[in-house]
């Protein structure tokens, strides 16, 4: 899997393979960014793959929709007083301004996160950076303690609101 350092710039369209583009250890598992908000790019891309069990804290984008694309695997969302499934080739549309989580079901889930903002240049591929550690192949990383006081803190600065705790544990 490549690790692309450095994407090329969103001035020119371009293409990545699976497994390209720039690795890093977010949240106890791996985001691939694939388009980087900025240089004139509307929205930001970015690849998850997660373990089961895993889930963000419940959460909010002040200013951007999410799409997320289910690639392989299962994830259970919850979005406002809304709850669904979706599996290979599903999605979940997560409008700005409306608290979300979700749960991978399966072993493990690989989804794609499209973000775009109502205000111009998309954060959460940025937000995602910061608390990302760079990693040189696209692998699981070791589970590690997270620290939510920074992960709010940096959400904060990201117009991501941390809302409350991630789901529960699955049996």
């Amino acid at each position: 899997m490549n690790n692309t350092r450095t994407l090329p710039s969103t001035d020119s369209p371009y293409a990545l393979e699976m497994g390209e583009g720039e690795h890093g250890h977010f949240l106890n598992h791996l985001a691939t960014t694939k388009v980087r908000s900025g240089d004139g790019s509307l929205l930001s891309v970015v690849e998850f793959v997660a373990p089961k069990g895993f889930g963000p804290p419940l959460h909010q984008h002040e200013d951007e929709d999410e799409l997320l694309i289910v690639l392989d695997g299962e994830i259970a969302f919850r979005s406002g007083d809304n709850e669904f499934t979706a599996g290979a080739g599903g999605m979940a549309y997560l409008p700005r301004r409306v608290p979300h989580t979700f749960q991978v079901l399966s072993e493990t889930a690989r989804s794609v996160s499209v973000t775009s903002s109502e205000t111009g240049t998309p954060l959460f591929d940025q937000f995602v950076e910061t608390l990302s550690v760079p990693a040189d192949e696209a692998v699981l990383p070791e589970p590690v303690e997270i620290d939510g006081g920074q992960v709010a803190k940096v959400g904060a600065e990201h117009k991501i609101s941390i809302l409350g705790p991630p789901p529960a544990p699955l049996p």
